[in-house]
């Protein structure tokens, strides 16, 4: 047995997946009576594609790594909640993250009946591996790193996060939903040489389908094998992939370049209220703020019509604001408003 398959739950090693007779098909087929749909054609009426084969062929493409490489899922949540299914026994094994940190992850833990422990991370949000690997145990499969980590913004050193996925004899997973914002390269070119990472990405971000739910894990063959038995069959629609697949070949270069911008200039102008106090230095489209008083600048933003993310109860984020890099003239109501605090 490998070091993957030695990782996974037993029941999803002995799984058959659910299979439809267009995977087993490999003629060029012409009528289609095998899926008990409508056969009136309106543009929708038949299922999609299970196995995403023409989108994956283009984020291979455009990423520079192998189709079989690739999960398309239900936005990230989706990838996060089949790992952990495929990995982790119900009360039996657990889960390792850093904090804080995406809360889907203990959302996604707690669903699953895992325990999760959440490391601290130090001192301007630091990563701190030994403190890490040593949360781990002979029960841990899965450690969740998110990087640039949301809700700090700041992006991990490459060779701490590579240290981390080389000592932890279980799955690391990097969450990199945010790296088309980030002066740190992907960690996609280690993926040869790392056979138990996992590299999440999105297309929500960068690239603007947060309505399309089209989330994307990278990882070894088998990983990926694995994690494609347990999705359901139908995961992504037809709708996604079609629009996915026209967005793909859709420049993001001028997007980038204008939330940088505007995430310069919130960085320079923020200061100049009073009432902030600092602002931590971010690799992605969105700033963590400490103010005097959260909670009545949180209240005042939203009577304005303006909505950020209060953090002011999230432990490492008391008194902070996660405020999203919008346009130009988003960024303007948002100056305006605070100056009449």
């Amino acid at each position: 047995m490998n070091e993957i398959d030695a990782l996974v739950r037993p029941n999803i090693l002995a799984l058959s997946p659910y299979s439809t007779a267009r995977d087993d098909f490999k003629g060029q087929a012409e009528v289609f009576i095998d899926a008990n749909e409508s056969p009136f054609p309106n543009g929708w009426n038949r299922y999609p594609d299970p196995r995403q084969k023409a989108l994956k062929a283009r984020i291979a493409q455009i990423k520079g790594v192998s189709a079989d490489r690739i999960f398309v899922g239900n936005g990230s949540d989706e990838a996060i909640d089949v790992l952990m299914r495929v990995f982790c026994t119900p009360g039996r094994d657990g889960i390792v993250s850093i904090a804080p940190s995406y809360g889907m992850y203990r959302v996604a833990a707690d669903i699953n009946d895992l325990p999760l422990k959440e490391v601290q991370l130090g001192e301007g949000f630091s990563l701190e591996p030994e403190k890490l690997l040593a949360a781990c145990d002979g029960h841990t499969k899965l450690l969740f790193l998110c990087s640039p980590n949301n809700p700090s913004g700041n992006a991990f050193p490459t060779g701490e996060l590579l240290r981390i996925a080389e000592a932890f004899r279980g799955i690391t997973v990097v969450d990199e939903a945010y790296i088309d914002f980030s002066s740190q390269p992907s960690l996609l070119p280690q993926l040869d040489a790392h056979p138990r990472l996992v590299v999440l990405q999105t297309l929500s971000k960068a690239r603007g389908l947060a309505a399309l739910r089209v989330g994307l894990a990278f990882a070894s063959p088998r990983i990926i094998e694995l994690m494609s038995r347990v999705k359901y069959p139908y995961n992504i629609n037809a709708a996604a992939q079609k629009l996915a697949m026209e967005a793909l070949e859709e420049p993001i270069e001028a997007h980038v370049a204008t939330i940088l911008a505007q995430r310069d200039r919130l960085m320079q102008e923020l200061p100049r209220f009073p009432f902030v106090k600092k602002i931590w230095p971010s690799d992605a489209n969105f700033l963590l703020v400490e103010v005097a008083d959260a909670d009545a600048t949180y209240e005042h933003l939203t009577r304005d019509g303006i909505i950020v993310r209060n953090r002011n109860r999230v432990t490492g984020c008391r008194g902070c604001l996660r405020i999203t890099v919008g346009l130009p003239e988003e960024n303007d109501r948002l100056l305006a408003s605070l100056t009449k605090l």
